[in-house]
């Protein structure tokens, strides 16, 4: 037997010279745990009768013949033999340990691409994407892995996958895809896993269940997937990939839908979002999942003035008490428990980020908890540490449009126009823009009104009558010095709030880009009053009217956001 001495692992192989772990020479194992162990000095060759340690022999002693007969030539050419067939053995188990340390390398970034439905059914497409949403969900949890988010690749989804150009865009080391057909009662899903740099199958695998064992399959795919990925897992580690969210299909088909619509972020999908999530909860009670998605959505509404603010909260926390209880150490719901005191007054930036830290403690590779953490932040007015959150963000989930939009924000609050809109008019590629209320900022600043009204009654096409949208070209009409134009925006925005006063963030937000101080604090104090004010970025340059009243800093107390220095 022969042992390493660094790392200790034990070899009955005893033509091996070095450790095939770490590369140290062996050492001749010790006849019992408590003896030394010997270095290996020559090749492996021995007769059956050697002893285990080898013996070294006395600097007078005739060389041996380990190439046999007893003439002077034979005698000198046993050396030079020896000494050959001692460098072409080192040299060949040296090339042999590089090429399996070269090939046991642990992958540490990944992409699982959407699933290709191939059931000829549209129905089924909750199923493979389903699938491709757990399993990014369960590899997310594993610390030693990077695991590119779901609004990223699922821009790929049903286009040719090409390898070289999506590692080049996501920055991953290997791609996971597959296939999912439904038939009747059966279920296929084909797997492939694939190295980016080489473009060569690492591995595939096909698995045939029953669609009722959906749950199984893809608890056995996550721990295979790993397995495949060269991960060594503890047990720890093993339980989180076998963790079920439900048992109800039904129930997981209703979530996955939700899902697909909060992500959107426009008002009619954050409800239609609500609406799916509490049909996931009705079908399975004990879906804390659904339960987190369902206070994120209502957060989402609350901090864009679709709901009051205050509603937005209560509804928000209700969601997710139920969702924690259900589930303690589910990271969806820690962000959505953080998100609450991050975007809705009154704030508590501490218990905001130290739910985002739990998250992302439980799920290293979750983008949308490092993207929290940086709002939590930027309302703050740290906007350096923000930035260091949002890129973490954005290396994890690099197509995604929201997290985009919040580097364009840093900027933006940095006074750095230029870079603001560049980085605006990337995540309008990416998704809807206009989605929140202080991007038209970004392009009044760079004088680019016609720009902004384009992009604004392009989204007036499938967003009738959006608070935001109204706001948006209210604060262009203010820009034009277009007075008229504005009150008209804020008379529309106080029918449309009427007694709720849950459009009060805006209409004061337009009372301040036409210098009318004190009709910005009438309505920002009433919007207070009433629980309506929601997503308040004290950075923002629109409040520059009114930054150095000391109201300000009243507001500010209010809503428990940090005072700014008038």
């Amino acid at each position: 037997m022969k042992r390493c001495p660094k790392c200790r692992r034990d070899y009955h192989d005893e033509t091996l010279l070095y450790c095939l772990d770490d590369g140290t020479a062996l050492l001749e194992g010790p006849a019992s745990a408590d003896e030394a162990a010997t270095a290996i000095l020559s090749g492996p060759t021995a007769s059956s009768e050697a002893p285990t340690r080898r013996q070294i022999a006395p600097a007078d002693a005739p060389p041996a013949n380990i190439l046999g007969g007893s003439t002077t030539a034979h005698r000198a050419a046993k050396p030079l033999a020896f000494l050959i067939v001692t460098g072409l053995l080192v040299l060949g188990i040296f090339l042999g340990y590089r090429y399996l340390t070269a090939n046991s390398k642990q992958i540490e970034s990944i992409a699982v691409m959407p699933f290709v439905n191939e059931s000829g059914d549209p129905d089924a497409e909750y199923l493979s994407d389903g699938m491709t949403e757990t399993l990014i969900s369960s590899l997310s949890k594993l610390p030693k892995l990077n695991v590119k988010a779901r609004s990223s690749v699922f821009r790929y989804k049903g286009k040719e996958i090409d390898l070289p150009q999506i590692a080049r865009e996501l920055n991953v080391q290997a791609i996971l895809t597959g296939r999912v057909t439904q038939r009747g009662d059966n279920l296929t899903v084909s797997l492939e896993l694939a190295d980016t740099q080489t473009e060569n199958t690492l591995w595939s695998g096909k698995y045939n269940r029953k669609i009722a064992d959906v749950f199984a399959v893809q608890e056995e795919i996550a721990s295979d997937v790993s397995e495949k990925l060269r991960i060594r897992l503890t047990g720890s580690e093993r339980e989180l990939l076998a963790k079920r969210s439900t048992e109800n299909l039904k129930a997981f088909q209703y979530y996955m839908q939700g899902r697909s619509h909060v992500h959107r972020r426009t008002r009619e999908d954050l409800l239609e979002a609500i609406r799916y999530f509490q049909k996931a909860t009705d079908e399975d009670r004990n879906y804390a999942l659904a339960y987190a998605g369902l206070s994120e959505a209502y957060s989402q509404l609350g901090l864009r003035g679709y709901i009051l603010a205050k509603d937005g909260r209560q509804k928000a926390l209700e969601a997710v008490h139920t969702a924690l209880a259900l589930d303690a150490e589910l990271a969806e719901a820690h962000v959505s428990n953080g998100l609450i005191p991050i975007v809705l007054p009154p704030h508590d930036f501490s218990l905001g980020e130290s739910e985002m830290r739990r998250a992302i403690e439980l799920s290293p590779s979750l983008a949308i908890a490092y993207y929290y953490y940086g709002v939590s932040l930027v309302r703050q007015g740290r906007l350096d540490e923000a930035l260091e959150k949002n890129l973490k963000a954005r290396e994890l989930d690099p197509l995604s449009p929201i997290i985009a939009r919040q580097l364009a924000i840093h900027y933006f609050f940095k006074r750095d126009y230029v870079r603001a809109i560049e980085h605006l008019r990337q995540a309008n590629e990416l998704g809807p823009s206009f989605s929140v209320a202080w991007e038209v900022g970004v392009y009044v600043q760079n004088g680019l009104f016609d720009e902004a009204l384009a992009e604004i009654e392009k989204e007036k096409r499938d967003r009738k009558d959006d608070p935001i949208l109204i706001y948006s070209t209210g604060a262009i009409c203010a820009a034009r010095g277009d007075r008229a134009g504005v009150l008209k925006a804020v008379e529309e925005l106080q029918e449309m709030s009427a007694e709720s006063l849950d459009q009060a963030h805006v209409i004061a937000k337009l009372y301040s880009a036409l210098n009318d101080k004190e009709s910005t604090f009438s309505w920002l104090e009433r919007g207070l009053d009433a629980g309506a004010i929601g997503g308040f970025y004290p950075d923002e340059p629109v409040w520059d009217t009114i930054r150095s009243d000391a109201r300000f800093n009243v507001v500010l107390r209010r809503m428990g956001i940090p005072e700014r220095q008038l």
